[in-house]
């Protein structure tokens, strides 16, 4: 017997009817003891272990919509899974169907429309390699392995956000599949409060099967700042650092990382291990103007390691990969800041001195340029203004650290809270602790308004609510 949970918490046997939706999908349906339904049901973080009863891997949008109806007549609990890189673990469900996108990961650029076309289950290194063929970027995040539609639909921050803004912002057009089945093409033209909504307004209206990005002239190579300071000497470079960033061009966007010096060859051996704070930063500008931009940061004497310099775009975005494979536990929580003071910078040094985990971080952002010039209306990410965003990474291995490193990113958390901005990054949410509260501190009252009634025409039941959910009005 396969036993779903409906979404009023009934457990029913759908084992006909899922023969049925096996038969009518042109993709494959997995079910708890099949082959393969151990590996489609893993997540990235496997602080989230879910059993869901079917997994639908879609090869098109209408599996999607086959599947989603499906869900529909028998009111089951649904999930999405685009990469499954999400902290929060939202693309699986314990007894429901998961809508699986990972087969769906086509990419189409019209180079002279300078447009892409992307399927929702694409990650970055798909849309990154297909995009620098033809010289074009799409900003994204700063891990490869995350998928589009998860980071794209919460905001998207990352190495060209400076210049070309969000991922959100530069989406121009999507495909989705509501929560009646129903398949809505959205661009600037049609349905334009939909596409606003999709710009960092969730996974709340459906599954988007198709998106549409706008491109930019990016690479082949860019030029990379990477510098690693012991962290004993972390208040003056941070001094240095923000000093540096009040006058920077937009061109740059950089991170600062405070956690403990890779155990790799690029690495002085007697230092792995210890702790450090790395000055990253991307100049996406001819390479001499980003050799020159960042020199500042280079220039403070006596690093630990020092590997600046022209590195593919497509390797820039690689970077961070290894850092975060498939089967760690992860507990990231994240608050905007309205400056990087002097008390912000201190309580950096003591949290990343306390860290339970040598792989965890306290992360820094710079923030402006192209992504805080949208108003906090024109998307439904919101407010834009504060200048920079705290990380708080907790990354370990050992089940039996689970509680250790929680209670340390939550101090750190609450540590910055009194001078923080009082907002979170929706990308980095914890396991959505903070629900209705963090979302309507994200996006603000009227957007959050604005979300509430593109969730009842979309779906008024509710049934997309296994992300960071906003009610129907």
């Amino acid at each position: 017997m396969t036993a779903l949970t409906t979404l009023t918490g009934e457990t029913v046997d759908l084992d006909g009817a899922l023969d049925t939706l096996g038969a009518d999908l042109r993709g494959e349906l997995l079910r708890a003891g099949d082959a393969g339904y151990d590996r489609a049901r893993q997540l990235w973080n496997a602080m989230t272990d879910r059993r869901p009863a079917a997994i639908a891997r879609c090869v098109d949008t209408d599996d999607v919509r086959t599947a989603v109806r499906f869900a529909a007549a028998n009111d089951l609990l649904l999930a999405v899974r685009g990469g499954g890189h999400h902290v929060a673990g939202t693309a699986g469900v314990d007894g429901g169907l998961v809508i699986d996108l990972s087969t769906m990961a086509d990419v189409e650029v019209d180079p002279p429309a300078r447009q892409v076309r992307v399927g929702g289950g694409a990650t970055f290194a798909d849309l990154d390699a297909a995009t620098q063929r033809h010289g074009l970027a799409v900003p994204g995040g700063v891990v490869s392995e995350t998928g589009v539609g998860g980071l794209t639909l919460s905001g998207g921050i990352g190495w060209l956000r400076r210049k070309h803004g969000l991922t959100c912002d530069n989406l121009v057009g999507a495909t989705l599949v509501a929560a009646d089945g129903s398949v809505h093409h959205v661009d600037e033209q049609r349905d334009p409060e939909l596409l606003w909504g999709l710009r960092g307004g969730g996974g709340n209206f459906g599954v988007v099967t198709e998106f549409t990005y706008r491109a930019h002239p990016v690479g082949p190579e860019v030029f990379v700042s990477f510098t690693v300071y012991p962290l004993d000497r972390a208040e003056q470079v941070l001094r240095v650092y923000r000093g540096w960033t009040r006058e920077l061009a937009e061109e740059v966007s950089s991170l600062v990382v405070c956690g403990s010096v890779p155990q790799t060859e690029e690495f002085p051996p007697e230092h792995w291990g210890q702790p450090c704070v790395i000055l990253v930063a991307c100049a996406a500008t001819d390479l001499s103007r980003g050799e020159d931009l960042t020199r500042p940061i280079r220039s403070l004497g006596d690093p630990i390691a020092e590997l600046s310099g022209p590195l593919p775009y497509v390797d820039l975005q690689q970077l961070f990969d290894a850092d975060y494979p498939d089967g760690l536990r992860y507990y990231w929580r994240s608050q905007y800041l309205p400056e990087l003071s002097d008390e912000v910078i201190a309580h950096t040094i003591e949290w990343t001195r306390r860290r339970p985990s040598a792989r965890s971080t306290v992360d820094l952002w710079h923030l402006g340029g192209a992504m805080a010039r949208v108003a906090p209306d024109a998307t439904a990410y919101g407010d834009r203004g504060a200048p920079w965003l705290l990380g708080v990474e907790a990354n370990w291995d050992d089940p039996a650290d689970d509680d250790v490193n929680l209670r340390w990113t939550r101090g750190c958390i609450d540590a910055f809270e009194p001078v923080s901005a009082g907002r979170e990054y929706l990308n980095f949410p914890g396991f959505l602790e903070r629900g209705d509260a963090a979302l309507r501190a994200a996006h603000g009252e009227a957007n959050y308004r604005r979300l509430r009634e593109l969730k009842r025409r979309l779906d008024p039941d509710n049934r997309f609510r296994l992300h960071q959910n906003v009610p129907p009005a």
